[in-house]
């Protein structure tokens, strides 16, 4: 199954897509990335090579799983 997460902060709004994992999952990768990452700009693509998620293209419209806010790492579902 596949998660699609809208990674989204001041310097950038991306959609991702990768194997399905729980939100406390999610959140781990999240740390662990952000431990990694020595630059904001750099974190959408640090997650997807360490995580195995792909990059794809960015539609407003589509309903994403997850949302990360990289400004308050905040990560929460979003109610359609």
């Amino acid at each position: 199954m596949i998660l699609i997460i809208n990674i989204d902060g001041y310097h950038h709004q991306i959609l991702v897509s990768g194997k399905k994992c729980t939100k406390r999952q999610l959140v781990d990768k999240y740390r662990h990335t952000k431990e990694l990452s020595d630059e904001i700009r750099d974190l959408p693509k640090l997650f997807c090579m360490l995580h195995n998620f792909d990059e794809i293209p960015y539609d407003f419209n589509m309903k994403v799983d997850f949302v990360i806010d990289t400004d308050t790492d905040r990560i929460y579902s979003p109610s359609y």
